[in-house]
């Protein structure tokens, strides 16, 4: 088996891996078979695959994982959700689509505590959804509205996505998070301005805008909004590692639930943590699995003969670019943010390095791009939850969500033109370290 170059390897395992997924394998199956065969007729001890997969579940960054899974899911409970979202109505106040708008900030608040783009969706959705029904808003179009907004929930940090790419592309989690806030915003405003523009003509402001109901709003918010600047703010001080500030997120949840807000009782307590172990299994044993394909590509330096074979087609970074989301974009319609994550980090991120393209710009444009994929079909795991919240069909949300899909990927083209939007935050950081 030693005739097998490289590129036939790489053709066997992806060959495995997409057949194993057209007979309907769950992706962790098709990723850990597809490894398994490749092993066996390369003559690998399979002990290997063991041992390089479980050495990945131990990487320090990981860590972070379950603990904003667990911070997310708290804030829930405690009322921290509920809060930020009076305050993002509180601002937007009678903005013609005031309450998609403000959905949009709830989304872009609620993210940067949970980390999770279907936690957000869920968040703000059982919130909102009936309440932009209520003030007569298409039922379709709220649900689409909260399930494109809730996309945002990965690209504001903290990002569970960002950390998975930061532990499989040995990039900084922490200038990761840095380069979220912009290109958050960014989408957020195309969302904006896209519900102002279409809810303009249709008398579908909130409610009148009262300097006192700001204030009271933020006033009885304040321990919510606080969080996400206890949480980021530590982390860009240099006063916790992402990991620390996860555990920080854990007790400050905690601590605001039980002696400020008082909303957080034991059976939502266990509720919570029940959530938390049943998200993190799921994702840590993709991540066993990913890891071991991931050790296989490399081993073999097929990303570098594919970036090779790249190269000679095209030295133009932004034809690369093209085929990069559209190449994601399709992959999220069928696959989960992380199974993508896992799976083309390994292989893009040499060809993009080749291109020039900085690894902090990449994953940020690959995160952007796993963010649509939570709001297109089939798959799409927001608009399930937007589903079963609305009691919509599929197709009437998905049809409603293209012109929001349409506004997030305008948001992308200028992330990728421009990468000083991306790189800004990241490389003042840098100047900033000692």
């Amino acid at each position: 088996m030693e005739a097998l170059t490289p590129m036939g390897i790489g053709g066997l395992l992806f060959a495995v891996f997409f057949v194993l997924l057209l007979i309907g394998c769950p992706i962790m199956v098709a990723l850990g078979v597809g490894t398994m065969v490749c092993f066996l007729i390369l003559d690998i001890d399979l002990s290997m695959m063991i041992e390089r997969a479980f050495a990945s579940l131990t990487a320090f960054p990981l860590m972070a994982l379950p603990a904003f899974v667990l911070a997310g899911a708290l804030m829930e409970a405690s009322g921290i959700s509920r809060r930020l979202v009076a305050v993002a109505e509180a601002f937007v106040g009678p903005i013609p689509g005031g309450l998609a708008i403000s959905t949009v900030l709830s989304c872009v608040f609620f993210g940067a505590i949970s980390g999770s783009g279907p936690a957000t969706t869920a968040a703000v959705g059982m919130l909102m959804i009936p309440a932009m029904t209520k003030r007569g808003y298409n039922t379709a179009y709220a649900a689409a509205t909260t399930a494109t907004a809730g996309g945002i929930g990965i690209i504001i940090p903290p990002s569970i996505p960002m950390v998975i790419y930061g532990v499989t592309g040995q990039v900084s989690i922490s200038k990761m998070f840095m380069a979220g806030f912009i290109p958050g915003f960014l989408i957020a405003a195309a969302l904006c301005i896209l519900h102002f523009l279409k809810c303009r003509k249709l008398n579908l402001g909130g409610d009148s805008w009262s300097l006192r109901h700001l204030l009271h709003s933020i006033r009885d918010g304040f321990w919510s909004i606080l969080a996400p600047l206890i949480i980021l703010g530590g982390i860009y001080a240099g006063l916790f590692t992402p990991t620390e500030a996860a555990i920080v997120a854990i007790f400050y949840t905690l601590f605001v639930g039980i002696f400020i807000h008082r909303e957080l009782k034991f059976k939502s307590f266990m509720a919570s943590l029940n959530t938390t172990s049943w998200l993190t299994g799921r994702v840590l044993v993709l991540v066993f699995t990913a890891t071991a394909f991931g050790y296989l590509l490399t081993s073999y330096r097929i990303p570098v003969e594919l970036a090779n074979w790249v190269l000679g087609f095209t030295t133009n970074v932004y034809m690369v670019w093209l085929f990069v989301v559209v190449l994601l974009i399709f992959l999220g319609m069928f696959m989960e943010t992380l199974a993508i994550i896992m799976l083309v980090t390994p292989v893009l991120l040499p060809i993009m390095t080749a291109y020039g393209v900085d690894p902090i710009h990449f994953g940020l444009i690959l995160i952007c791009c796993c963010g649509i994929g939570f709001s297109t079909p089939p798959l799409g795991e927001n608009m399930f939850i937007a589903s079963g919240i609305s009691n919509q069909s599929l197709e009437s949300i998905s049809f409603m969500a293209l012109p929001m899909v349409f506004a997030n990927l305008l948001a992308i083209v200028v992330l990728v033109a421009f990468p000083g939007l991306v790189m800004f935050l990241p490389n003042m950081m840098s100047v900033a370290a000692p």
